[in-house]
């Protein structure tokens, strides 16, 4: 499985820990930003970036950004078809979001999430399959005909 990362200057030290931790668990990164400290960066760029990517190719490949607060990510990540992001709070909850929807890629709040907890959560995220359950994928089938829509 191809990951995608990015974050901006909020989630920069906790993006650059990550990718040693997911390389250190034998994943394949794709850093798309940022590559160094700028706190006049903005984190819709980077959120465009692996969001982008990850619609591409929705099946093989996960998408983890960072920002403050984790939201701004999420909110712009969402924006984008066969993307389903999740703002994380806990291992259990990311465990429920990919079990139950499928999400593809992971937000999370730099602020607010330790290092540790932050490794617990992503590897919860890698780990978990979608369930496949037709009550679920009949919900995801009704958000992509939103997306379709528009």
């Amino acid at each position: 499985m191809l990951i995608y990362i990015g974050a901006d200057h909020r989630g920069f030290n906790l993006k650059e820990s990550l990718k040693i931790f997911l390389k250190n668990q034998g994943y394949e990164v794709v850093d798309v930003g940022n590559i160094h400290y700028d706190d006049k960066d903005d984190y819709v760029d980077f959120a465009v970036a692996v969001a982008k990517k990850v619609s591409l190719d929705s099946e093989a490949s996960r998408g983890i950004l960072i920002c403050g607060s984790g939201a701004g990510v999420d909110i712009a990540a969402n924006k984008f078809r066969n993307v389903r992001s999740v703002l994380a709070i806990s291992p259990d909850q990311v465990y429920e979001a990919r079990h139950d929807d499928d999400v593809n890629v992971l937000s999370l709040a730099a602020d607010f999430t330790s290092e540790t907890d932050a490794q617990k959560i992503t590897e919860t995220f890698l780990e978990t399959p979608f369930g496949k359950e037709e009550r679920h994928q009949r919900r995801i089938d009704k958000i992509s005909r939103i997306e379709n829509q528009g």
